[in-house]
């Protein structure tokens, strides 16, 4: 189906890309492991392990090596400069704290300059986790992480004794998931690249991180967790958490609360990004970033940031905002696009600035929009209008097909349509439900497949609104149909007719569902239920009422009418297909002065603006010479 088409494509990574992010990672692991192991080598500005020590500077030269070698970036320069310093620092015998916060910060530039995966895409299994460390892990790192399993006994170095929490607080997840996955040079560590999955090398990673707090302390940290909102907005994703260092965060919010906060979400990784408050709390630190990027002239990395912090951070509460309120998730759309357009076109850092500070401004506005409650009748309201709004533009095209087949006598066609948009019915829910298995419904996910659907639906509709449009026009138009329309539509035909009708379906499926599942999280199920009765109703009566009017027009009149209802709709999809593209980043954002209609497809950015004017040239274009075409004697 086409849904499982685009996810499957949206899984591919170009060999090149790979072989770029293995390089950016290992860079990673490497200061990483100076943070942490560097302590074992420098006390009170005296070596204390001269083998500790050579392999600490060695690590540093290899980084600073590998940096240089990695593609041109505008902020490569910067990073280089950074990994010279660490290097001084380690010569220096530097206190092991400043050398653990010049790795940190290093790698953290490194990430921003050369973004990676980090995360898992869902919350690990953390109880596979378990039985896999019994069956891979254990033998070295003990049953219990103290690195003291049977396998152990003359390892040099030793296993990494899980349970230590000195050791714990100064490693992120994603570094233990290197080490799951690189292994580690010169020590008995392998890599389980090829042994296990991508899933499972996370499942591990997250149940080693466990093996350092008591059950006790998880249960502190749930109740912690549960009322801190502070704390939610601080680790909004699994992003955040992978990344954040137990003692990066005690530095924020305290030890008293980063530890059992750490031990909580380690072990309970499903917690984490339950509220729609974390994602603007997200969006706001991305926005933050990226505005910080751009001031230090990486425009690169601050245009990353920043569609980052719509598909990461705002666009997951999307859905939700827009059944609170529609204008304001138009206006914050529109920011966006602005925001990035000015870091495209390379405007001063002051505009950019500016325009940041609208956009935090819209999200303060959507945050005291989705914290408020809602009542019983909003959120029917929400309902009901949600599948309004989506179906009618399916139903549309459905009902001009339906009539149109009705006209020209070939109700053994009907089926083939039928068949496309009830198929579209459950291929929407079965993506979502593949989607939601294999991977978290990413906004750039979500984004593109309603971007490609739409521009495969405006094309396809353009096509037959221009044959629709000559048929209205054609001279003795009666025995046309009779003679050569029923002898076309063969078998082929009829599997075109049951695509279009599944694509034009298929779209509105996919983001309706979205709709009804960010409305569901926030309770009132009957009101819910009760909309979407009262929008299935309304729909039918609506199809009601066209399939009627359309039995009694003229067959030339319909023909007419249609084709320019099928033009009108083109136009919408193209528009709405490059803004959907633009949203998810595939397309650059260009912004230009002008009003804002979603219903009809036109925001005010350039390329879908372009889009809809190529497709209306074309649409006049073809009606214009339809009417040329036609014999004077057939008029």
């Amino acid at each position: 189906m086409l849904g499982l088409v685009i996810i499957a494509a949206l899984s591919f990574r170009p060999a090149l890309a790979a072989e770029s992010d293995a390089d950016v990672r290992q860079v990673w692991k490497l200061l990483d492991y100076i943070a942490v192991d560097y302590t074992g080598a420098v006390a009170n500005g005296a070596i204390i392990s001269e083998d500790e020590f050579a392999e600490m500077k060695e690590f540093a030269n290899t980084a600073a090596t590998r940096l240089a070698a990695l593609p041109p970036n505008p902020g490569q320069e910067a990073l280089v400069a950074q990994a010279s310093q660490l290097q001084s620092a380690i010569a220096a015998l530097t206190a092991p704290a400043e050398v653990a916060r010049m790795s940190h910060a290093l790698a953290d530039a490194l990430l921003a300059t050369y973004p990676v995966p980090v995360a898992p895409t869902k919350a690990p299994d953390v109880a596979r986790g378990a039985a896999l460390y019994a069956e891979h892990c254990s033998s070295c790192h003990g049953v219990t992480g103290g690195g003291d399993g049977p396998a152990a006994t003359g390892m040099d170095p030793p296993p990494i004794p899980f349970a230590d929490h000195e050791r714990a607080r100064e490693r992120s997840l994603f570094s233990l998931f290197e080490v799951v996955s690189q292994g580690l040079a010169d020590t008995p560590m392998v890599s389980f690249q090829d042994i296990l999955s991508e899933d499972d090398r996370w499942a591990v990673a997250f149940y080693a991180s466990t093996l350092s707090a008591s059950p006790e302390l998880r249960t502190q940290g749930e109740t912690l967790w549960q009322g801190d909102a502070a704390l939610r907005a601080r680790l909004p994703n699994l992003e955040a958490l992978a990344r954040t260092l137990e003692s990066g965060l005690a530095t924020e919010v305290g030890d008293e609360k980063a530890r059992p906060a750490m031990a909580y979400l380690r072990a309970n990784p499903q917690a984490v990004g339950q509220n729609s408050a974390d994602g603007l709390a997200l969006a706001r630190s991305q926005l933050a970033a990226s505005l910080k990027a751009y001031q230090a002239g990486d425009a690169r990395a601050a245009g990353t940031l920043a569609l980052s912090a719509y598909l990461d951070g705002f666009e997951p509460v999307e859905a939700m905002l827009r059944t609170r309120d529609a204008a304001l998730l138009s206006d914050v759309e529109g920011a966006m696009i602005e925001y990035r357009s000015r870091i495209n076109a390379g405007a001063p850092a002051t505009d950019v600035a500016a325009q940041a500070q609208v956009l935090n401004g819209l999200f303060d506005r959507t945050d005291t929009a989705l914290s408020a409650e809602q009542d019983s009748m909003a959120t029917f309201l929400g309902a009901f209008t949600i599948l309004l709004r989506e179906g009618v533009e399916a139903l549309l095209v459905v009902v001009a097909m339906l009539s149109f087949l009705g006209k020209v006598e070939r109700r053994d066609v009907l089926p083939y349509v039928h068949a496309g948009w009830i198929g579209a019915l459950v291929a929407g829910v079965l993506t979502w439900g593949v989607a939601a298995y294999m991977m978290d419904i990413s906004g750039a996910n979500r984004e593109l497949t309603e971007g490609i659907s739409s521009l495969f639906a405006a094309v396809v509709l353009l096509g037959v609104g221009i044959w629709m449009h000559q048929k209205s026009l054609a001279g003795r138009w009666q025995i046309y149909l009779k003679e050569k329309l029923s002898a076309a539509l063969t078998k082929k035909s009829a599997f075109f007719l049951f695509a279009l009708a599944f694509i034009a379906v298929y779209r509105e499926v996919f983001e309706t569902i979205l709709f009804y599942i960010a409305l569901w999280t926030r309770g009132n199920g009957s009101s819910i239920l009760a909309g979407l009765v009262a929008g299935v109703v309304v729909l039918a009566v609506i199809a009601f009422v066209l399939m009627r009017t359309s039995r009694r027009l003229p067959i030339s009149q319909f023909f007419g009418w249609s084709s320019l209802l099928i033009a009108v709709l083109a136009v919408v999809l193209a528009g709405k297909g490059f803004a959907a593209l633009q949203e998810a980043g595939i397309v650059p954002a260009i912004a230009v002065n002008g009003p804002r209609f979603e219903a009809f497809g036109i925001y005010p950015s350039l390329l879908p603006l372009v889009a809809q004017a190529v497709v209306l040239v074309i649409a006049v274009a073809g009606y214009w010479w339809n009417t040329c075409s036609v014999p004077a004697s057939a008029e």
